[in-house]
């Protein structure tokens, strides 16, 4: 259904840009609103993106989509992420989440900036 170049090339103009973007932003400049099915489809290929990246020696860009009541990935976010990075907070939620996901986000900044 998506494109992976086409998501991981809006990752990385989001991560220069220093910018997160909501799970309705993402749909939308994929030419799609925003639905639970849909959704859960472009998280398939976020994982897939950050799967490769990190393979790649890259920083994850999947944490730059949040939702946009809170600013932080969805739950779905930090459990495919358990097992590889021992550092994840437990609670994906407040503020240990926050600052954890700050982090992150400012890894992806740093790195795609440099490049």
């Amino acid at each position: 259904m998506f494109d992976r170049g086409e998501v991981r090339e809006i990752l990385v103009g989001a991560a220069r840009a220093g910018n997160p973007l909501t799970y309705s932003q993402m749909l939308g400049l994929l030419g799609h609103r925003f639905t639970r099915p849909l959704m859960r489809q472009l998280c398939k290929v976020l994982d897939a993106i950050d799967e490769d990246g990190a393979a790649s020696g890259e920083p994850g860009l999947a944490v730059l989509v949040v939702r946009q009541s809170d600013g932080l990935p969805g739950q779905g976010w930090f459990a495919s992420r358990s097992a590889t990075h021992p550092d994840l907070p437990l609670d994906w939620e407040g503020t240990e989440a926050r600052r954890y996901i700050k982090y992150r986000q400012r890894e992806a900044f740093d790195y795609w900036n440099k490049r």
